[in-house]
């Protein structure tokens, strides 16, 4: 495996250059980039520049912010299916010893989109596949899947000492899945895995609904002011039960900060749900939140999904994927924010999380491979934690597990609920 020495000079360095100069991708992102970041590992370093409406690569240093790491690192970085925590550079950051970022940091959170194209292309040139990049080195899904018929509604629910309305939708008809979708996002995320022919089969409907300000539910908040508690994610979940009418226990599943709220109900109400699937959930998350979103130097539509997009595992399907990474770009402004004060730090669950009586409701933990914010080893322990508890790792799978690879997420959803 290479890393940059392999593109640093000569037929490398040419090879990236070329693929720089003529990515359709970087064309559409690049007007008014303006910044220069620095790739160091022992014996090798490479320039990359976003100035003047173009992509430029060169040898040296010579840059405000800097990224160094051993050579190994980089050559796992580079490799065209990175192992898990090497396949971003946010992972890189937050999990990988060795790793450094120095200089300034505010030109990485203005260019995450094209410094991760931009990675991508010198994946592609280390590889040595002829011809251009796609515009997604993840593999693609072929047909489309037919999006299920939904039958959509607003209804009104109580939650935090007031009413509230919010947007819900049903797809198919059978044993009931309640899906909570994940920070700054919003029921669309269900959509793939309703659709698959397994869920049908399996005799399964799916209902979501969007926490208040976010997809179409209206906002209970003034703009920049949501923010998520315990307290009111878990009365809201509790107040949609009783303002929908379930005629009999939904099966409940989240990923992420959804997972999280499905252990805090395995807590506070196992007995309104047949079984508790959390995804991507451990006792408490340390370290993941963000203002920058925020920034008024920063595009939040292009920063908050790529702050995410590193959650996904590169072997996940292009077009779920991009939707993901759209769905977090058409966020209301803090939305994301305000999730993230209850999904790292908000939420924790140490010294209380081993309260859970999987008697009442079957508890499984499910988390994948390429998560890099809660890993599998942290939901394990958690699992561990609470008598009778199963925990699931998920290979090939990132943090948005049911919306990222839907077909793959089927097989351990209906292996667990039949458990």
């Amino acid at each position: 495996m290479a890393g940059w020495a392999a593109l640093a000079e000569g037929e490398g360095l040419a090879r990236w250059q070329a693929l720089l100069a003529e990515d359709a991708v970087l064309a559409r992102w690049l007007p008014g980039a303006d910044a220069r970041f620095a790739f160091l590992e022992p014996g090798a370093a490479v320039t990359l520049e976003f100035a003047e409406g173009r992509a430029r690569a060169r040898p040296g240093a010579e840059a405000p912010t800097r990224f160094t790491a051993p050579a190994e690192t980089w050559a796992r970085f580079l490799h065209r299916w990175p192992v898990r925590h090497h396949h971003n550079l946010f992972a890189l950051a937050m999990r990988v010893p060795g790793f450094a970022r120095e200089g300034e940091e505010l030109p990485w959170q203005q260019h995450a989109h094209l410094l991760r194209r931009a990675c991508e292309l010198a994946r592609w040139a280390v590889s040595g596949e002829a011809g251009p990049a796609p515009e997604s080195l993840r593999p693609g899904l072929g047909a489309p899947s037919p999006c299920p018929e939904a039958r959509g509604r607003y209804l009104t629910l109580r939650a935090g000492g007031r009413e509230m309305v919010v947007y819900a939708e049903q797809h198919g008809a059978g044993r009931p899945v309640l899906g909570l979708h994940t920070a700054g996002s919003d029921s669309r995320q269900f959509h793939r895995l309703a659709a698959e022919p397994g869920f049908r089969a399996a005799g399964l409907s799916l209902l979501a609904f969007d926490l208040p300000g976010h997809g179409r539910s209206p906002p209970i908040a003034a703009p920049g002011a949501w923010a998520l508690t315990t307290d009111l994610y878990a009365e809201i979940v509790l107040g949609f039960l009783d303002a929908w009418g379930f005629e009999e226990k939904p099966i409940l599943l989240g990923a992420s900060m959804s997972g999280e709220i499905c252990l805090e109900l395995a807590l506070r109400a196992p007995g309104r749900f047949s079984h508790i699937l959390a995804c991507e959930a451990c006792e408490h998350i340390p370290g993941r939140r963000t203002h920058v979103p925020l920034h008024p130097a920063v595009n939040a539509m292009a920063f908050t999904p790529e702050w995410i997009e590193g959650l996904m595992a590169p072997q996940s399907p292009a077009e779920c994927a991009a939707e993901i990474w759209w769905h977090y770009s058409q966020g209301g402004f803090g939305t994301f924010p305000g999730d993230i004060l209850f999904y790292s730090g908000g939420w924790d669950a140490r010294g209380r999380v081993h309260l859970i009586d999987t008697r009442a409701c079957p508890l499984t933990l499910l988390t994948g491979e390429y998560d890099y914010s809660c890993t599998q080893e942290a939901s394990a322990a958690t699992a561990a934690k609470i008598a009778g508890a199963r925990f699931v790792p998920m290979a090939g799978i990132g943090h948005f597990p049911f919306a990222e690879n839907p077909a793959l997420f089927l097989g351990h959803m209906l292996a667990a609920i039949r458990s």
